[in-house]
């Protein structure tokens, strides 16, 4: 990771609410893939991906083995996913817990009838 010089401080915290803004406006799951697709490298992209499954894996109690093996994704990165799950800002939780009543909506409008 770059170490960004203290002058920079202020402009590198605006870029970053700048991009968090970016994400907000995002209509659709096809457009948030077209703008990560722009914004990171394949190696990148695939980062996230990888600890996005690793998150939801880890939210239905998957053992670190396992998960491992499902997603080739080492040890180490998924001990630091669960760790930002239990101590970081709570970002994952959030939307873990969003996706969920999503999910959860979903089945709901399935079996009402119209």
């Amino acid at each position: 990771m770059k170490h960004h010089d203290q002058s920079q401080k202020y402009e590198i915290s605006t870029a970053a609410r700048s991009l968090c803004d970016a994400l907000v406006s995002l209509r659709s799951a096809d457009e948030a893939k077209a703008f990560l697709d722009d914004l990171c490298t394949p190696a990148e992209f695939e980062a996230m991906i990888d600890r996005w499954r690793v998150a939801q894996l880890l939210d239905q109690g998957k053992p670190y083995r396992e998960i491992s093996e499902l997603t080739e994704v080492s040890v180490t990165t998924i001990g630091r996913v669960a760790r930002f799950m239990e101590l970081g800002t709570g970002g994952y939780r959030t939307v873990l817990d969003r996706m969920k009543g999503k999910a959860q909506e979903g089945q709901t409008q399935e079996g009402k009838t119209l």
